[in-house]
This record gives structure tokens, sequence and C-alpha cells, in this order.
């Protein structure tokens, strides 16, 4: 199945029609060409070659995602992450708009009995993709998340919308020694993202992603606020960039961390898979059944699924500036017709951003 691609004034975007996976992200901005999004090595390579159980959403990985449900399909069956990370998207419009383009997707599968629609909205000018997932009926609840990805050949730094908590889950991505390594500790809980518990009782600051730090990890930071902008920037330092992704927390209340640093010896990852960070914006534990049921995210009082059955809609913005790692922003704000970013240094950059499309309540200026 083909790709789709279009795109507005210095912004393009393909889709991976078989699977809904954004396949590339191209920005053309200040004279250079960035590519933010990551796509796994594998893919290309003879179906033969791979393992025979892998879902097609692991062999065709790339850019970012929707998952429904996030993890484990424990409660409908479906294969890891859902049906709309593995399955047809069906193209129901696409074209030009006065001030850029917008296309519009269809699930050929229901999720829990919902429609699900996938909007891609490019503007002239905007160094930004806008993403918007509607699922229409269906009944019960579903977690959700959206599974973007990054990669970095020498590494970056991180930096976020304030946290109040990050965790991991009760077992480590990659226990066994003979097929990978996590550095993280199982289940561990902090409040500060700067001094994150390791599994040799270190400590590990969730900021500072080192290539030479090989692991395969996972681990969840939940938003200190419901209002205001949700995001998370990653300053790469080869390719002198910054990525940010952006969000509604009242939406997805979640930035869950999947760092994959040739953590994984097994096929298809082989320890090839390096330097990719996934920033998993969501509303979702891991797994179907655990996000309806009790789990340590709703003992915090944070929502985890949404409850289906009339229209469901949620959003997330993807970009990238050319800025080096130097500028790695401190503070992010919307404001009408722009994004300003602050750093530490008291440097300031405004780009262009529709500030109404993630529907947040107005914050204090930066």
């Amino acid at each position: 199945m083909e790709n789709i691609t279009f795109g507005a004034e210095g912004i393009s975007v393909s889709v991976d029609l078989a699977v809904g996976h954004i396949a590339d992200l191209v920005i053309e901005r200040d004279g250079r060409r960035l590519k933010p999004l990551h796509r796994a090595p594998w893919i290309g390579e003879p179906r033969e070659a791979l393992p025979g159980t892998l879902p097609d959403g692991v062999l065709r990985l790339s850019g970012d995602f929707l998952c429904a449900p996030f993890s484990r399909a424990d409660v409908e069956p479906a294969p890891l992450h859902g049906w709309p990370a593995n399955s047809a998207w069906d193209v129901t419009g696409s074209a030009v708009t006065p001030d850029g383009w917008r296309a519009s997707l269809r699930l050929r599968r229901k999720v829990m009995g919902a429609t699900v629609d996938k909007i891609l909205v490019l503007r002239h000018g905007h160094p930004f993709l806008y993403q918007e997932h509607v699922f229409t009926g269906g009944e019960g609840a579903i977690s959700v998340a959206h599974h973007a990805m990054t990669v970095m050949k020498e590494g970056g730094r991180l930096a976020f919308s304030p946290k109040r908590l990050a965790g991991t889950g009760d077992e480590a991505l990659e226990p066994d020694p003979a097929r990978g390594r996590s550095l993280l500790a199982y289940p561990a809980r902090s409040t500060d993202i700067t001094r994150f518990p390791a599994a040799d009782g270190d400590a590990v600051d969730l900021r500072d992603y080192r290539p030479e730090r090989l692991q395969e990890d996972f681990v969840t930071l939940v938003e200190a606020e419901p209002a205001g902008l949700g995001w998370t920037a990653v300053a790469r330092k080869a390719e002198d960039d910054l990525v940010l992704v952006l969000k509604n927390p009242a939406e997805l209340p979640v930035t869950m961390l999947w760092i994959s640093n040739g953590g994984r010896d097994y096929a298809p990852w082989s320890g090839r898979h390096r330097g990719v960070l996934g920033i998993e914006d969501g509303r979702a534990a891991v797994g179907h059944a655990a996000s309806l049921g009790d789990n340590w995210l709703k003992r915090e009082g944070v929502a985890t699924a949404f409850e289906l059955g009339g229209r469901v809609a949620f959003r997330q913005v993807i970009g990238a500036l050319p800025m080096g790692s130097s500028q790695l922003p401190d503070r992010i704000e919307a404001q009408a017709g722009s994004l300003r970013l602050a750093t530490a240094g008291g440097g300031r950059i405004e780009v262009p951003f529709d500030a109404a499309f993630l529907c947040i309540r107005a914050v204090e200026p930066v």
C-alpha cells in the first residue's frame, strides 16, 4: 500500500497508509532541512529475514502513530498498540486550504465499536504538524497515546513542561541479560526527574540522553498541572536542532519516554536500534486492561482512558526548529499566532504557531 504525501510552505508529510504511521516529516527553515522523526533500520529488508511473529506496526515502525489501546490489547483482541498502529487507513480527504493543507484518514477497522479518524493539518510557514484523532461511537473505554519517535546520532538534552512525578512499571523492559539490558529501577517513583533511581542503586538524569549508555527503558512522566501547554523539547547534538512535541495535558496527562538505545539484542532490534527516543503523550497505563482497572497512575489521580459512546477527540503537535543544544528552552508558551521559547540564558525565540489548535487554557506570558 502506498504512502500519501502532502505539504505546505516549508513543511511536508508522508503517511504509511498500511499502518497509519508518519513515514516522514521534513521541515525547511532558515536554509536548513530538518527531519525530526525516526524510521526503523529494518524497514525495506526482506520479510523472510525478519521474525515471522512481528506485528505490522513493528515491521513498519516509523515517525509517529496512534496507539489505541496503548501497549497490550488485552480487552479486545488486536496486535500490540491496537489496530490503529497495525492496519490500513483510507484517505477520506486531502486538499489545499487557504493557509496550507488538510488531510483526513479513517481506520478501516473499528476500535471497541468506534470509528477512528485521523486529521492532519499543515499551515504555510509553520514548522509543525498538527494532528487530531477522533473516536465516534463505540462502547466501553479506551486508552490512547501518540508514539512520536526521534533519533539522535550523538545523544542530546531534554526539557519538559513541569512534571510532578516520574515512575516505572513493575518489570524492566529487558530483565533477561541474555536478550538485552535496562538501566532504570523497576518499579520506582521520583518527584525529581534529574535523579531517577537506577537499577544499580545510583540515579539517572532523565533529561540527559547519552549515546554510550546502552539501554531499553520506559518511564512515565505525570504533568504537574492540567492547564496550560504540555511540552517536550529535545536538543539533538549531532543534528543541531530542536525537536518539539506539544499537547494539552487535560487530554493527554502523561508523557511516556521510551529510551531505546541498543538495549535489545534479538531480531529485529539486534543491537542496531540506537539513539531512539519515544515521546509518547497519552491517557494510558501500560495495557488496556490495566488502564481500565486499578493502576498506579489512577491512584495518583491521573486519568488513563477515555469513555467511548459519543465523540472523543484529542490533539498533538510535532515540529522542529534549527536551534542548537545551547538553546534548549526552559519555558514555552503559546500566544495568539505564535509559540514563544525562553532559554535559561535569557534568549527568546518566537515562531508561527496556531495557539488555538490544542484548545488549552491561557497561561501567564514568559
